[in-house]
């Protein structure tokens, strides 16, 4: 089969990932629809066996990989672009998603990230979350302010990936990117984090925060007078902060809810919507982590609602709260009413309403 026509076709139609899947024709996602390829025919057997082979290029490690886990992340290069692997089965038939990263990085402005999140990257030290759930462009957004900070800031940036997609060279700052993962730079994301208390990063960027050794080790190091930048699949802030806390056993919880209320400097959880003009939009919610937050983040019991008030309550210190960035997407014509109300609670609907009559109001002043 014309593997490569495929990639071709994707790369055309400026899809975002394309699944070979045995007994399915190649599948194209574009702007989060899945749309069958035209320069593919349905999958057998014999032609999954043929992508592997392709994608793993006789790697003997990676296969080894693959064979003993049944899963593998790697990189493919074709027609001057990357592509982000990743490789799992199914009834012991290999599958295949791949993921097109952009060689032009965007800017955090031309994503509609608000700029209080660059201009935290300006503390000396602290832990800042880009949060959200999978495909919500957290990586993207990881990777413009890296490059932000390089363009502008004199610190040594050390990234930790799986796997690196955006290669990243030094400007006015010194970069280092490793890759997580057998036979890569360092084996694990925590191992990788441990070791960079001993090479004098001034920024540390963890790709992936899945486990309490990791979130522990990231903690050490922001603790330790360094600025960590980390991601978390978490749908909004105040779950990040459950999901933080629920990492340790019930006796543990006071202390690590003390730490994180004073190294929490700020979280932004995203969200990608396909909007009325066709393109993706992000709808971001900002928490800044100030005293108030702090105080919610100690208490016995964390309270949803109240880390939900707080960032609401709190817009003039660069908190956005998620019903105020749906109403001011719609306003400006960039969603429907239908997609805003579609992504919060009934109860929420009121005031989505009320904030959308006030912007209005304001925009008419």
């Amino acid at each position: 089969m014309n593997i490569n026509k495929i990639l071709d076709e994707a790369i055309e139609k400026d899809a975002s990932d394309i699944h070979f899947i045995v007994d399915n024709k190649p599948m194209l996602r574009i702007i989060r629809e899945l749309v069958p390829a035209e320069s593919g025919e349905v999958l057998t057997v014999d032609n999954m066996n043929e992508i592997y082979d392709y994608l793993v290029k006789g790697n003997i490690e990676a296969d080894k990989v693959f064979q003993e886990t049944r899963k593998l992340d790697t990189l493919h290069e074709y027609a001057g672009l990357r592509f982000r692997v990743n490789i799992s089965s199914t009834d012991g038939i290999p599958i295949a998603t791949l993921r097109i990263i952009k060689n032009t990085l965007p800017t955090y402005e031309s994503l509609g990230v608000p700029d209080i999140v660059r201009r935290m990257t300006y503390q000396p030290q602290g832990l800042i979350l880009v949060t959200g759930k999978t495909n919500s462009g957290k990586t993207t957004t990881l990777n413009a302010l890296i490059n932000d900070i390089n363009e502008n800031q004199n610190r040594k940036i050390l990234t930790l990936e799986n796997p690196v997609e955006y290669k990243h060279h030094s400007k006015k700052s010194l970069i280092v990117q490793k890759e997580v993962g057998l036979a890569r730079d360092t084996l694990s994301f925590h191992e990788g984090v441990k070791n960079s208390l001993r090479e004098d990063c001034d920024i540390l960027v963890i790709g992936e925060i899945r486990d309490k050794d990791t979130m522990e080790a990231g903690i050490e190091m922001a603790e330790s007078g360094h600025l960590v930048i980390g991601t978390l699949h978490t749908k909004s802030c105040a779950e990040t902060i459950d999901r933080m806390i629920n990492f340790y056993e019930v006796r543990d919880q006071a202390q690590i809810k003390y730490m994180l209320s004073s190294i929490l400097k700020l979280v932004i959880s995203q969200r990608l919507l396909p909007g009325v003009d066709g393109k993706l939009v992000l709808i971001p919610e900002v928490m800044v982590v100030d005293n108030i937050v702090s105080g919610i983040i100690r208490k016995e019991k964390i309270s949803i609602s109240e880390i939900e008030d707080a960032i609401q309550s709190a817009s003039e210190k660069g908190s956005i709260g998620l019903i105020n960035s749906l109403a001011e997407c719609f306003v400006k014509g960039k969603l429907t009413l239908e997609q805003a109300k579609a992504q919060i609670e009934e109860k929420n609907i009121e005031i989505l309403n009320r904030t959308i009559m006030q912007m209005k109001i304001k925009h008419n002043e």
